[in-house]
């Protein structure tokens, strides 16, 4: 059985539809049961992420705020496998 891998996006300070096109990029290039971690400034990104990835594609394993100077956002996903797609 193929391990799963993480794969890390790290899009603070990035605009809206830079960080959604990245995120899009990479969820496309990732295999089945790998998990992607975004991290993000702007609190409105998930609302547009979850209209551009279908939603039956991933799970959500988590999504919480990040203090450090400014809050910023993570977010972890799992792409689902063919067979969950369907």
């Amino acid at each position: 059985m193929k391990q799963s891998t993480r794969h890390k996006l790290d899009l603070r300070g990035a605009i809206i539809p830079f960080t959604l096109l990245k995120v899009s990029q990479v969820f496309r290039t990732i295999q089945p049961g790998d998990t992607l971690e975004v991290y993000w400034s702007d609190p409105d990104t998930p609302a547009d992420l979850f209209k551009i990835l279908p939603e039956s594609s991933y799970d959500m394993i988590s999504m919480d705020v990040v203090e450090e100077e400014e809050p910023s956002y993570r977010m972890e996903i799992q792409k689902k496998s063919a067979e969950k797609v369907l």
